[in-house]
């Protein structure tokens, strides 16, 4: 798994990242989520997996890294 992120443009502040996975998801001073700077890597903790298939946005994503530079992904919970 690569480096989670919360898409600022999607994230409509549900809170559910937070509610399920309070130790890897922050909620800001406007009500959105973003990832705690440390835990970006934590995708594959069974509550951060919940708290990402119960995203109504699909806001929450993956961060891959290859030679051709960073690439943005959604990131599937299965």
């Amino acid at each position: 798994m690569g480096e989670l992120w919360v898409d600022g443009g999607r994230c409509q502040g549900h809170a559910r990242c937070w509610a399920l996975a309070p130790e890897t998801f922050e909620i800001d001073e406007e009500g959105y989520a973003h990832v705690i700077p440390g835990r970006e890597n934590s995708g594959d903790e069974p509550n951060v997996r919940k708290a990402i298939r119960n995203c109504p946005e699909r806001a929450i994503l993956e961060r891959e890294t290859s030679e051709a530079g960073e690439k943005a992904s959604e990131v599937s919970a299965s």
